[in-house]
């Protein structure tokens, strides 16, 4: 039996543990630099606060409704998760963190242990809140596509009170034929619509189709879905989510940005933000893509892109950052106004199957990255890094509704008045 127990609202959820004064009170939290909606609680989804509308637009209606606004706390959210894990982690023997705030449980040796499998999802739950005050949606299935379709049921189906279990034909008929088709873990929406052309629009529609004639419509991992909707255990976490193809770091400034060294500290910053995102997936860059533009909305935009070939590819952040040194001064322009900037690796390839150049000397120094990236995952991000990305300028995020960090700054720590 496979699980997957996956918070509820986290972002705003987790703004609701420290502060008890809110938790009876709709709460959104808001993207990068306060731009979008990107979390919404169920009190303020209730309201018909919409998730990814852009705040400026909406911030009346928020307002005349009284709801709690707060920017986005990604260390609180961390720690809270870890802590989240960790208590998770008890309730089986085979856990793996899927992201920040989803948890895939196996359960090898507990058959004859677990009786009632709604009343272990009710503990978790319970257990959960009780030792971090986070609510939590449970799921249990046969495979861990199922799991994930109970779990999409436990939090979103009329009917299931936060836990859901498919374990036998008839719960599964139920719930599959309730669901979408693009709610199937790993059918993406663009996939989707081609089912859809099909007369598939349901997961049980997809569930009933021939996984063999399905792989040759589509691919091998289209055929291994609907094996796992059929109760048949094929794929491991790691399967559906494949390599990017594509890595990109970029922002909006908080405010403008027109000096020269504050524009190039940035976009080194997001080259190496890419790098480490490259070397967590086993990937090389080839082509590098670094632009930076003013507003669309401004008078004269203005919009530069380089697009930067490695004679070898490269995972190594100091090679990223000379490149973009390089090709820099095609970038800036004296008196813009700059708006926003960023840094993509528009082609990558594997490190482990790399065809090396005979002529070609590599500047990769494995064993150097390894090191800086144990650091900085040991002591926390940024505690090494390039000179040149420079100290905290205000070219960093602009967070106004910011919540204290509860849990890693000591200034921040909650203090108890008896």
């Amino acid at each position: 039996m496979y699980a997957l127990v996956d918070a509820v609202s986290y972002y705003a959820s987790a703004e609701k543990v420290f502060d008890p004064s809110i938790r009876n009170k709709p709460v959104v939290v808001l993207t990068n630099n306060d731009g979008c909606i990107c979390a919404v609680c169920p009190i303020a989804r209730r309201l018909g606060v919409p998730k990814f509308k852009p705040y400026f637009q909406i911030k009346h209606f928020l307002a005349k409704h009284q709801v709690v606004i707060r920017s986005s706390n990604y260390e609180l959210y961390a720690d809270l998760s870890d802590k989240m894990m960790s208590v998770i982690a008890r309730f089986c023997d085979n856990q793996y963190v899927y992201s920040i705030d989803e948890s895939f449980l196996q359960f090898k040796n507990y058959n004859s242990l677990i009786k009632d499998w709604h009343q272990y999802g009710d503990e978790i739950r319970r257990t959960v809140w009780q030792e971090t005050r986070l609510p939590v949606g449970v799921g249990f299935g046969t495979t861990p596509t199922l799991a994930k379709a109970a779990n999409h049921a436990a939090k979103k189906l009329p009917g299931f009170n936060g836990v859901a279990v498919i374990n036998d034909d008839k719960s599964r008929k139920e719930i599959l034929s309730r669901m979408s088709v693009t709610d199937v873990w790993g059918i993406g929406s663009r996939l989707g619509k081609r089912l859809n052309v099909l007369g598939i629009n349901t997961a049980w529609e997809l569930a009933s189709r021939s996984p063999k004639t399905m792989r040759q419509q589509f691919s091998v991992m289209v055929e291994r879905t609907i094996n796992e909707l059929n109760g048949v255990a094929c794929l491991t976490w790691d399967d559906v989510r494949q390599p990017k193809k594509e890595i990109y770091s970029t922002r909006s400034f908080g405010q403008r940005v027109t000096e020269f060294h504050s524009l190039k500290t940035a976009l080194i910053t997001h080259g190496a933000i890419v790098g480490r995102k490259v070397r967590q997936q086993h990937s090389l860059v080839k082509r590098l893509l670094i632009f930076a533009a003013s507003s669309p909305h401004d008078d004269n935009y203005y919009k530069k892109s380089v697009v930067y070939d490695f004679p070898v590819a490269t995972d190594n952040t100091i090679n990223i950052a000379l490149a973009i040194t390089q090709v820099f001064n095609q970038i800036y322009m004296p008196n813009v106004h700059f708006y926003r900037c960023g840094v993509g690796a528009i082609e990558l390839t594997s490190s482990e199957f790399t065809q090396h150049d005979m002529f070609s000397i590599s500047g990769n120094n494995p064993e150097l990255m390894n090191c800086y990236d144990g650091i900085n995952n040991r002591y926390g991000n940024d505690t090494v890094k390039l000179a040149a990305e420079g100290r905290a300028e205000k070219w960093h995020m602009r967070r106004e509704f910011l919540s204290p960090s509860f849990t890693s700054k000591w200034r921040d720590i909650p203090k108890i008045i008896c």
